[in-house]
């Protein structure tokens, strides 16, 4: 490990976390808890149903698969050229440059904190009426969020290793009863007819289809997070594409089957009608009707433990996003430590906690719903924040491939990520205009615009702190992007500015 107090270095900042310590498993585990399946199944689906009207979520979640598919292609490609905690801001850094980096990595944190903070919410809601029928007695919603804090906190200061085998028991446990209630449903179909009614691709093309993309990506929010982890792979240059096709390839099964399995068990006709009047008790609904209490009481619990594993994995994410822009000084060194007993970003993670706590506090003093003000609002949020990311990142993919000569293919090259970019822009384009059913709020609400119009104030101030760092900080400003070297190399003196700048100089590290 580099020592940070030699001439030239970030005092107080270590370079790199703890190397080699995540294999595929364990990186897929924390994608996919970070998506939350069995929230989306049971909460987001039902609820869009009931929101939107629309009956084609099932092939609405099957089109955003196959974009993110797409932008998989250039995303994973280039992931060895940027092995990096940050990965949204170390790719635009390097596609779109550097002051767009700084913007990016503002983004970043603050839609990964607005999902962190909105699912301590869902988590009060959903293991409240557990405590209740367990032990008789009814606990505030911000209490049981506190309890659920400490835990995450003390989880984010520990070996990532152990993170990853909690996350791992907890997610196949969802996931399992993701299949059993979805068997289930089709086996027990409405009218004793299974209808493919909602897979139609018509759905795709009728008034507010848009609202369907939104449902989608709040889904899928947690995929990308795959790359976060690629300097604690094992192998980065195999680990993290293995581990974002799988992520996103279960995710797109899971959503897939459970929104179509809840529409051939309520009848297609029905199933907007049946998830008004019942909202996320929908699933439990049918669940009892067909498979008895026991399982009902068994998905309750993985309903809770769901939104728990989403806390870790998020919690994970944003304090590598904020260790890389300590890292490289973009954020004060302090963010930039790790522990020397483990590795973790501790700083990273301790500034998460205190910003979850924060959150929970001030929503316990407003007294607002758990679900409505706290899981929904603050979620849509953070997931259009993050679905800006993902299309910065997909025009960086572009410029950065048609700047730098790699020996890739066309297809991963050129033909993939233009895809992806016009695809990714089509879909946030839509997404944005229909925010509003996104967030359940009237169509003149100021939080349908608000929330956009502070996502580009945001980037604005990022880019010009950038130039700022530019003009004022060269030295901080030219490791932008560059993760573990942006110590190592201007610390040791391994090279100028101008050679750290040129990205052709250095090979992808781990392809293979």
């Amino acid at each position: 490990m580099f020592n940070a107090n030699a001439p030239g270095g970030a005092p107080n900042v270590t370079t790199a976390l703890a190397a080699d310590r995540l294999g595929v498993p364990a990186v897929t585990y924390f994608a996919i808890s970070m998506c939350a399946p069995f929230t989306v199944v049971a909460g987001a689906i039902t609820t869009g149903y009931a929101v939107t009207g629309q009956i084609g979520i099932p092939i609405g979640f099957l089109a955003m698969g196959v974009v993110l598919a797409v932008f998989c292609v250039g995303f994973v490609t280039m992931a060895p050229y940027v092995p990096n905690a940050g990965a949204f801001n170390a790719y635009i850094a390097k596609g779109l440059g550097r002051p767009a980096g700084v913007a990016a990595g503002w983004l970043a944190l603050v839609s990964y904190n607005a999902m962190q903070v909105g699912v301590y919410g869902a988590f009060g809601d959903a293991a409240q009426p557990l405590i209740k029928s367990w032990f008789g007695v009814e606990i505030a919603w911000w209490a049981i969020a506190l309890g659920a804090w400490a835990l995450v906190a003390f989880l984010g200061t520990q070996h990532i290793d152990l993170n990853g085998k909690v996350l791992a028991v907890l997610m196949v446990a969802e996931c399992l009863v993701i299949l059993v209630y979805a068997v289930s449903f089709l086996l027990n179909p409405a009218g004793n007819a299974v209808s493919l009614q909602t897979l139609d691709p018509s759905h795709l093309f009728e008034p507010g289809a848009g609202a369907l993309f939104s449902l989608a990506i709040l889904g899928f929010v947690g995929f990308e997070t795959a790359v976060v982890f690629s300097e604690e792979a094992k192998v980065s240059g195999r680990t993290v594409p293995v581990a974002t096709y799988l992520s996103l390839g279960v995710t797109t099964l899971l959503y897939v089957l459970g929104s179509w399995a809840i529409s051939v068990a309520t009848g297609p006709g029905r199933v907007a009608e049946m998830a008004r009047a019942n909202g996320s008790e929908l699933v439990f609904r049918l669940a009892h009707d067909q498979l008895g209490v026991a399982m009902v009481g068994i998905g309750r619990f993985l309903y809770a433990t769901s939104v728990f594993a989403a806390l870790i994995a998020f919690h994970n994410a944003a304090a590598r996003y904020a260790f890389a822009m300590g890292r490289e000084r973009v954020l004060p060194s302090f963010f930039g430590q790790t522990s020397s007993r483990n590795s973790s970003p501790r700083g990273g993670s301790i500034l998460q906690s205190a910003i979850g706590l924060v959150g929970i506090i001030a929503f316990a003093i407003a007294g607002v719903h758990p679900l409505r003000d706290v899981f929904f609002i603050w979620t849509s949020a953070g997931s259009l924040g993050i679905l800006l990311l993902i299309v910065l990142t997909a025009f960086a993919i572009v410029a950065f491939f048609a700047k730098t000569l790699t020996p890739e293919s066309a297809w991963k090259r050129t033909v993939a990520p233009v895809l992806a970019a016009a695809s990714t822009l089509v879909a946030f384009v839509l997404v944005l205009a229909n925010f509003d059913k996104t967030l359940d709020v009237p169509s003149d609400s100021p939080l349908r615009w608000a929330i956009p119009g502070g996502y580009l104030v945001l980037l604005l101030l990022g880019l010009l702190w950038g130039f700022r760092l530019r003009a004022r900080r060269p030295r901080v400003y030219t490791n932008i992007g560059l993760g573990a070297k942006s110590v190592t190399r201007t610390g040791l003196g391994l090279g100028s500015p101008e050679e750290q700048a040129d990205t052709t100089k250095f090979a992808p590290i781990n392809r293979y």
